[in-house]
């Protein structure tokens, strides 16, 4: 559920800072039929474009149809992306969209919990049809490339993306101590979940540190296990997505534990990511949602969690750089 990605292009986020905590305070206050020739492996025109007469429905895979569920796999300790509320019941952006999305394919998304580095193996060994973890669309992820080796360690999978963040550092409310850019950690300990686009910034400027002065990471299973780090003061810093960083400064300790500081940087998109091979899979959930951004329903859920500035106009496969 971090930029929960490999490393994302370098980029200065579209917003400015200012504007980017008046949106956290915004997000915390709401807070397969018969198939045609045309729609073969290759696909029609209207099955690649999600656009035409047919209904994203009519898109999916058989066996998904005749099942009427599509297996969600998601790490669910990711506030306000995806989380289990007081009543264990799993609420956030990525369940609101999917159930918006159900709608249109006619099926039932389920979501099952899973620790974000083992989501991707999930879709190969077929436990999970899709992963929907605020996972950044990267060209490592697609291609099946380690960051850091840049061996090929898979076959990849395939993204869906319908979404944009940034990452951000926060800090403990009162004590930056100084931190405003990733340079400023060197020498200093920072938290954050591990195999995210957090954690390889974190290890990428460590390398850039001069005088011996190297960045101590500390990565841990879930984004709230660094976030209880920096609050016991094991840690000087945490970085995350924007919305979950902005979620977890807005609400953690009733607004008194946390402060981002500094701008958001390496924006991308989030992805939901589907196994090489399922074209026809991919193409329904593009098409799927296409339909929700033009009825308004992808609207209503961003507003409803106040993530507007992170919205995109359109469904891309494969977009991420």
């Amino acid at each position: 559920m971090t930029a929960r990605s490999t490393r994302r292009t370098a980029a200065k986020t579209r917003i400015a800072a200012v504007g980017a905590i008046a949106v956290a305070g915004t997000m915390l206050l709401t807070a397969c039929g018969d198939q045609t020739k045309n729609n073969d492996a290759g696909g029609s025109e209207t099955a690649k474009t999600g656009t035409g007469t047919s209904s994203p429905a009519d898109l999916l895979p058989a066996d998904i149809k005749s099942k009427g569920v599509i297996k969600v796999g998601s790490d669910i300790a990711y506030p306000p992306v995806e989380f289990k509320d007081k009543s264990g019941e799993t609420v956030g952006i990525d369940p609101d969209l999917a159930a918006a999305l159900g709608k249109e394919l006619g099926v039932e998304f389920q979501f099952e919990n899973g620790t974000f580095d083992t989501l991707i193996t999930g879709l190969r060994s077929k436990r999970y049809d899709i992963a929907m973890s605020a996972m950044t669309d990267s060209k490592e992820r697609q291609e099946g490339i380690d960051p850091e080796t840049k061996k090929k360690v898979g076959e990849g999978v395939d993204f869906v993306d319908y979404f944009t963040a940034g990452v951000s550092i926060y800090t403990k409310k009162g004590d930056d101590q100084g931190i405003k850019t990733w340079s400023d950690l060197c020498g200093k300990k920072i938290a954050v979940q591990r195999n995210t686009v957090s954690h390889d910034l974190a290890k990428d400027e460590s390398k850039k540190c001069a005088g011996g002065k190297k960045i101590a990471i500390e990565a841990f299973d879930t984004d709230l296990e660094a976030q209880t780090r920096i609050r016991s003061g094991g840690a000087d810093a945490g970085s995350s997505d924007f919305p979950v960083a902005a979620y977890a400064v807005k609400t953690s300790g009733g607004g008194k534990d946390f402060q981002i500081v500094g701008d958001q940087v390496e924006a991308a998109p989030y992805g939901i990511a589907v196994a090489k091979g399922n074209d026809q899979l991919t193409k329904a959930l593009k098409a799927a949602v296409d339909a929700i951004i033009k009825n308004g329903e992808y609207e209503k859920v961003i507003a409803k969690w106040g993530v507007e500035a992170g919205a995109v106009t359109e469904a891309k496969v494969n977009g991420g750089s």
